[in-house]
């Protein structure tokens, strides 16, 4: 069968202090980027989960899914994502990615912004089920959207606005979720449908004891 990712290609890093960020603005997948879009649109388990923000329960501003490894569960703003079993497409998808980024991932939530009303508010990805320091890469297609970065303490530093087009590769590494948090506001222009793959590796908890117990062994 036809490989249709290679993995032949640059990432370039972006100047954030105390961070490791880099950008892959064209993944070369040998497949048309609406043709993949499609079947992610079309094969993926959606669903609008609700949050509790300030004691109201709110939906989420986007579509959600969960795919994984077993026993690989996420939990993030108090909502429980068991995983979904791989397609064969994610799979293909997260192999390529594990090729250009030299990570190695388990699992993926993929978000579905339908139009410039749907956003993801500041946050960091720092849940303890992905470990000290994480690797997430971050895949995005259809209409291009803004990814803003702020520092947790520098209120001076600003915010920092990564255009996301399609196809392109968002790589966040090291200290970035210590340093900074990281959303998608909505857009005051028309725009028209995105979807976004965070690639993750999730610990469970036996893992993440191992973890610390080589961290402490390192130290003695």
């Amino acid at each position: 069968m036809r490989d249709l990712f290679s993995s032949n290609q640059e990432f370039e890093r972006i100047p954030l202090p105390g961070a490791d960020v880099s950008i892959l603005r064209d993944l070369d997948t040998h497949a048309p980027y609406d043709i993949i879009f499609s079947r992610l649109l079309n094969d993926t388990k959606w669903r609008q989960m609700e949050m509790n923000i300030y004691g109201k329960k709110v939906l989420q501003p986007r579509l959600t899914a969960w795919y994984g490894d077993p026993e690989r569960t996420y939990i993030y703003s108090g909502l429980k994502n068991l995983p979904l079993p791989w397609t064969d497409l994610l799979r293909e998808l997260k192999r390529r990615i594990e090729d250009c980024t030299n990570e190695r991932f388990n699992s993926v939530l993929l978000n579905y912004y339908r139009d410039n009303n749907d956003s993801m508010g500041f946050h960091s990805d720092d849940e303890k089920e992905l470990g000290p320091e994480p690797g997430i890469a971050s895949l995005s297609f259809g209409d291009k959207r803004t990814f803003l970065f702020k520092h947790k303490t520098d209120r001076e530093f600003g915010t920092v606005p990564v255009p996301l087009p399609s196809g392109s590769v968002l790589l966040m590494k090291g200290a970035t979720q210590k340093h900074y948090k990281h959303a998608i506001n909505r857009e005051t222009r028309p725009c028209g449908p995105r979807i976004n793959l965070t690639f993750r590796k999730i610990y469970t908890s036996k893992e993440l004891d191992e973890l610390r117990e080589r961290e402490y062994g390192r130290r003695l």
